[in-house]
C-alpha cells in the first residue's frame, strides 16, 4: 500500500472563496494555506475552528488575504500552534499585507477580530525556506519532505511539494507560466508525474491574449485618459500583483519621458518597496542579470511617488494623475475613498486589474452593464470632545479603580496564603494572638474567624527560597587582566532582531511608515462617524485582466505535461471546476476529484510500496558512476529477509548475473548540444520539425515525449540519422558522451 493521502477542502471549493486545505499524510495533518475575504467574516471559517487543533503544520503559498488572512484569527481564536512555512517574501510582504488590512479597517469601524499584537504573534512561528530547499519534517511527520517551488503570480509565490517515501504531492494554486516584468513563471517539468496534484480551476474558462499585447493595452489606455485631463485609479492590493503594475508604468513613463505623477498609497507603502527592494533574487531573471551588470535596482522607483496618507494625497496639485491605492475590493482603504470622491467625474476611469470578490463594491463595478449609481458608506474616526470625552474618561477610571481594587484583594489573599501556615505557636519570636489585645489602628475583624496578629521578629514564608533575601554567589573567573568573559553572551542572534523589528512595527529600519506609525501611537479617544451616500458613477469603468494566473488554454497544457496520477481540482465557479474536470478525465489522467466543502476524499496511492534495504554484501560489489549531484549503478540482485525480519536486497544466488541491455542515463537538451558540437568545431544549426543539421551529413532529432497523456510511461528517443562515415561516427560518440553508460 502506499502512502496514505486524504484531502479535507476548508474553503474554496466551487467557488471563488478563500482557499484553506486539510492535507494528512500518513497521519500528519498539514493545513495548506490559511485564506480570509475582505468581508473578514468568521462564519466561513467554520470548518477551519473543527481542525485547528489538530493541524501539525501550515504552508503558506502567497502573500495575500486569500491565502494567509485568517492565520492571526486562527491563531488567537482557534488555538492553531502548528509551526508555519513560507518563503521569505511571502513572510515579509504577507505581514505587511496583514498590516494594511488592520489599520485600513481600524479607521473606519470598531474593528476587533484581531490586533496588530495578533499578526506579530502569528508570524513569529513562520519558519522561511528557499525555493527547492528541501525541509525534513521531525516528530511525528518523520520521513516527509516539504520543498517551495516558483509560482509566479506573486513575489515569494510557491508551488509546494511534499514527499513521502518517494510520491509527490504538489499543491500548485494561482500559478503563471509567464515570465513578466518581475517574476519567473512556474517550471512544469519540476512536477512530471506527482502521485497526487492538488491545482485550481480559477482560470479555466478564460484566455488571454500575449503580454506585450496586454501591457500596450493597459498603458495606450491609462494615457489617452491622462491626456484628456482625466485621472487614473487603479485599486490594488498592498504588496502583490502592485509590484508588477508598477514595474510597468516605470517601463512606459520612462521610455516616453512622461511626466504626469504616480503615486502608490497605502499604509505601508514605504515599508513595502523597502522590503522588495531586498528581494531581487526572488525575481525575474533579466531583474537578477540587470543588477549584477549595471547595479541598478529595479525598485528605485524614479516616476512613483509613495504616499502613506490620503492628507498627503489631497495636497498635490490638481490635475491628471495616477494613484495605485489599496484595497483592491474597494471595501476598505484609500481606494474607497478616493472612488467616493473622484466617481461624479466623466473625465476619470477606474481601472480594475483583477477580479473582485464576491459582494464587494469592485464586483459590483465590474458588471455589465455597470450600475449608474451605488450606495456606499463613508466612515472616519474623529476624536472625542465635550460630554462623550468626559463619559469616556469617567468609564476608564471606573474600569482602573476596579482592576486596581481587584489586583489589591488578590495580593490580600496572597499574603495570608503564603503567611498563615507558617504561624508557629510555639516559636519564642510569635506573640500568640489570643493573649494579645488588637490595637485599633492595626487589629480588627477581617471577616469570619481572621484576626491579625502582632508578630515580633521575621517569620519566613514556606516558600521562600533564601532565609533572608536571595544571595547569589559570584562564581567568574579572573585571571590577570580581570574577568573572563563569555563571547557568546553578547552575541545578538538573527532571530532576536527579527523579533525586536516585528515588535517595531516592521520595516528594513525597525518602524513603520510615519504614518502609520502614528495611528497605532496615537491613544487619543476616538469614535467612528459613518454616513450613508449614493454615488453617481459617472467615471468610465474598465476591467482588465492582471492577475498574473495561466490561462485556460496554458493551464491544460500544463496539466497534460504534468501528467499526475490523481487530480484534485479546487478553488473555481461550479461551472469552471466541472469543465476543467471532464477535460481532464478525457486528455490528463483517469482519476480526477473535485471534492465538496468538507468532503474527505482519499487519494491514496493504488501503487504498492515496500521499504528494503540494501545489504553489505550487496553494496561491497557496486561500482557507482556520477551523475550531477547524484551517484548511479545498476544491480541485479534477489529479495530476502535480513536478521531482523526486514525486506533485503542480496547479492544473487545464482552466478553470473544475466546480461541486460547497455541503458543511457541522462536528459539531452537539443541547445546545450548544438553548442557543445560548435565548442568542438562542428558546424550544427537547427533545421524544421526541431531536427538539429550537424556538419553535411548527420542529422538528430528526438521522437516521443517525456511524458504521455494519461498517466501512461514516457518513452524518448534520439534518432542519428546520415550515411556511415567518419563524421557520423564522431557525432555520436559526442552524442554518447552526453549520457551516463549502465
Amino acid at each position: 500500500m502506499g502512502t496514505s493521502v486524504q484531502i479535507t477542502p476548508l474553503c474554496g471549493v466551487y467557488s471563488e472563496s478563500p482557499l484553506s486545505y486539510l492535507v494528512s499524510i500518513d497521519g500528519f495533518n498539514l493545513l495548506i494555506d490559511c485564506g480570509w475575504n475582505d468581508h473578514f467574516e468568521p462564519s466561513i471559517l467554520q470548518p477551519l475552528s473543527k481542525v485547528a487543533s489538530t493541524i501539525d503544520a501550515v504552508l503558506l503559498s502567497h502573500p495575500d488575504t486569500l491565502h494567509l488572512g485568517a492565520l492571526p484569527y486562527a491563531m488567537k481564536q482557534f488555538g492553531l500552534s502548528a509551526e508555519v512555512f513560507s518563503t521569505e517574501p511571502v513572510y515579509r510582504l504577507g505581514l505587511l499585507t496583514m498590516y494594511d488590512q488592520f489599520l485600513s479597517r481600524k479607521q473606519v469601524s470598531e474593528f476587533d477580530l484581531f490586533t496588530l499584537d495578533d499578526i506579530d504573534s502569528a508570524f513569529q512561528n513562520v519558519t522561511r525556506l528557499t525555493y527547492a530547499q528541501n525541509h525534513h519534517l521531525s516528530g511525528k511527520g518523520e520521513g516527509i519532505v516539504i520543498s517551495p517551488h516558483v509560482a509566479g503570480h506573486l513575489l515569494g509565490g510557491t508551488v509546494w511539494k511534499i514527499t513521502k517515501d518517494g510520491e509527490d504531492v504538489i499543491y500548485a494554486v494561482d500559478f503563471n507560466h509567464r515570465k513578466e516584468k518581475h517574476l519567473n513563471g512556474i517550471n512544469p517539468s519540476s512536477f512530471v508525474r506527482p502521485a497526487v496534484l492538488i491545482t485550481d480551476a480559477y482560470n479555466a474558462l478564460n484566455n488571454q491574449p500575449y503580454r506585450r499585447q496586454m501591457d500596450k493595452e493597459f498603458t495606450d489606455t491609462i494615457k489617452k485618459i491622462l491626456r484628456a485631463d482625466g485621472k487614473v485609479l487603479l485599486p490594488v492590493d498592498t504588496a502583490g500583483r502592485v509590484l508588477e503594475l508598477i514595474q510597468i508604468l516605470e517601463s512606459c513613463w520612462a521610455e516616453e519621458n512622461l511626466n504626469y505623477p504616480i503615486y502608490f498609497l497605502t499604509y505601508v507603502s514605504s515599508s513595502t518597496i523597502d522590503y522588495v527592494k531586498s528581494f531581487l533574487e526572488w525575481m525575474s531573471d533579466s531583474i537578477a542579470k540587470s543588477f549584477e551588470k549595471t547595479r541598478d535596482n529595479a525598485f528605485l522607483l524614479k516616476n512613483v511617488t509613495l504616499l502613506v496618507n490620503k492628507n498627503e494625497l489631497d495636497t498635490v496639485p490638481d490635475g491628471p494623475k495616477v494613484v495605485l491605492a489599496s484595497m483592491a475590493s474597494l471595501e476598505a482603504g484609500f481606494s474607497h475613498d478616493i472612488f467616493v470622491d473622484w466617481a461624479n467625474d466623466a473625465r476619470n476611469l477606474m481601472l480594475f486589474t483583477e477580479r473582485g470578490q464576491f459582494g464587494t463594491l469592485a464586483r459590483m463595478l465590474q458588471a455589465d452593464p455597470p450600475p449608474k449609481a451605488v450606495k456606499v458608506t463613508l466612515s472616519k474616526r474623529v476624536p472625542l470632545v465635550g460630554e462623550e470625552l468626559i463619559a469616556y474618561e469617567e468609564e476608564q477610571n471606573r474600569i482602573k479603580r476596579e482592576e486596581a481594587l481587584k489586583a489589591s484583594l488578590i495580593k490580600e489573599e496572597e499574603s495570608k496564603a503564603s503567611i498563615g501556615p507558617d504561624v508557629n505557636v510555639s516559636d519564642p519570636m510569635v506573640v500568640d494572638a489570643s493573649n494579645t489585645h488588637p490595637l485599633p489602628d492595626v487589629a480588627g475583624p477581617r471577616g469570619s474567624g481572621y484576626r491579625d496578629i502582632l508578630i515580633d521578629g521575621f517569620v519566613p514564608p514556606s516558600t521562600s527560597v533564601a532565609p533572608i533575601f536571595p544571595f547569589f554567589e559570584n562564581t567568574s573567573e579572573w585571571d590577570d587582566f580581570g574577568e573572563i568573559i563569555n563571547p557568546d553572551d553578547y552575541v545578538i542572534k538573527d532571530e532576536d532582531m527579527d523579533q525586536a523589528g516585528m515588535l517595531m512595527g516592521g520595516d528594513m529600519e525597525g518602524k513603520l511608515d510615519d504614518a502609520s506609525a502614528s495611528l497605532i501611537l496615537d491613544t487619543k479617544p476616538s469614535k467612528v462617524v459613518s454616513n450613508e451616500l449614493t454615488v453617481s458613477v459617472k467615471c468610465s469603468l474598465l476591467y482588465m485582466d492582471f492577475e498574473g494566473r495561466s490561462d485556460a488554454r496554458s493551464i491544460k497544457s500544463i496539466l497534460s505535461h504534468m501528467a499526475p496520477l490523481k487530480l484534485v481540482l479546487v478553488h473555481g465557479t461550479a461551472e469552471a471546476t466541472e469543465h476543467l474536470k471532464q477535460h481532464c478525465m478525457k486528455q490528463v489522467c483517469p482519476h480526477v476529484y473535485a471534492p465538496q466543502l468538507e468532503e474527505t476524499i482519499d487519494v491514496t496511492s493504488d501503487l504498492c510500496a515496500y521499504k528494503v534495504q540494501l545489504s553489505e554484501k550487496l553494496m561491497s560489489n557496486v561500482l557507482f558512476k556520477k551523475l550531477g549531484e547524484y551517484e548511479i549503478a545498476w544491480v541485479d540482485s534477489e529479495v530476502g529477509k535480513a536478521e531482523n525480519d526486514t525486506l533485503s536486497l542480496l547479492p544473487l544466488s545464482t552466478a553470473p548475473p544475466p546480461p541486460h541491455k547497455s541503458v543511457l542515463v541522462g536528459d539531452l537538451k537539443m541547445a546545450n548540444f548544438k553548442q557543445f558540437l560548435a565548442d568542438n568545431g562542428v558546424q550544427a544549426e537547427f533545421a524544421g520539425g526541431g531536427a538539429l543539421r550537424c556538419g553535411e551529413y548527420v542529422t538528430l532529432r528526438k521522437v516521443g515525449d517525456a511524458s504521455h497523456k494519461g498517466g501512461g510511461p514516457g518513452t524518448q528517443q534520439i534518432v542519428i540519422e546520415g550515411p556511415l562515415c567518419e563524421d557520423y561516427y564522431k557525432i555520436r560518440d559526442y552524442l554518447y558522451s552526453q549520457f551516463y553508460l549502465l
